[in-house]
């Protein structure tokens, strides 16, 4: 698997596992299903309705109470197709229910979450990526292919990228405890040496548990608390951000 190495706004250089194509196309077989399934679940509704003599032939006025339903369930119908993918990466920290069983997610290429604009980009262009026009994913798979970063054409135009979230093996590992004959570290979160000793061992043995385990929950929790009692603000992502500021926590702590 290729990997993209990303130099971020605090100069932390981080390293990234690329979706592979096969994970996407599998994360992408995945939300066309669920998304069958709910347009097999509304026709079993229409014809359970039809069937039970609810599906009345008449003209239906649409300025009328039952037009008025009609037009929330084609809307209740239809946006699901249409909003899907977008409202997924949005509220669900860029992944889609298919990425999120694959774990895949979204990530800008300096290392940051994705804003909302950044998610608009890719939803408009899907429909030349994926769409009909996309030949139903050809040109996805051959600029993702081609440009060696896993990127679509939304992910170029958002500058963002599909990045593996699984935890490889050496990111498992306990931080050293002592960084502090490191030449030429420089430190990125000066706030660090406000933490106890007592309080970075135990953040130390937190991370590697939950890395190991892959308890994301418990790594936003673990970064929050830090961030809380450091008034440190940053667009790192929980694992990097958790990393360095241990990292900046045994160099300070050595050194001063």
């Amino acid at each position: 698997m290729s990997t993209i190495r990303v130099h971020t706004t605090q100069n932390v250089t981080l390293e990234y596992e690329v979706a592979s194509i096969g994970e996407r196309i599998v994360a992408a077989f995945i939300d066309n299903a669920i998304l069958l399934a709910w347009g097999i679940a509304w026709g079993a509704f229409f014809s359970y309705v039809g069937s039970s003599g609810g599906g009345s032939q008449h003209k239906t006025d649409w300025g009328s109470v039952e037009g008025i339903i009609a037009i929330i369930i084609m809307v209740l119908l239809v946006s699901p197709y249409v909003f899907y993918h977008l409202a997924c990466e949005v509220f669900f920290n860029g992944q889609s229910l298919g990425k999120k069983a694959r774990h895949i997610k979204v990530m800008r290429l300096d290392g940051t979450a994705p804003r909302v604009g950044d998610y608009l980009m890719r939803w408009l262009l899907r429909l030349v990526d994926t769409g009909p026009i996309g030949l139903g994913g050809l040109v996805a798979i051959i600029t993702i292919a081609a440009n060696g970063r896993g990127q679509r054409l939304g992910d170029l135009a958002a500058g963002t990228t599909v990045v593996s979230t699984r935890q490889r093996p050496q990111q498992a590992t306990p931080l050293p405890a002592n960084l502090g004959n490191m030449a030429g570290y420089q430190v990125v979160f000066p706030q660090a040496a406000l933490l106890a000793d007592h309080d970075a061992a135990t953040i130390r043995e937190l991370v590697y548990q939950a890395s190991a385990r892959e308890n994301y929950m418990l790594l936003n929790e673990v970064a929050n608390k830090v961030k809380a009692l450091t008034g440190i603000h940053t667009d790192l992502q929980d694992v990097p951000f958790l990393h360095t500021v241990l990292r900046d926590h045994a160099y300070l702590s050595a050194n001063q």
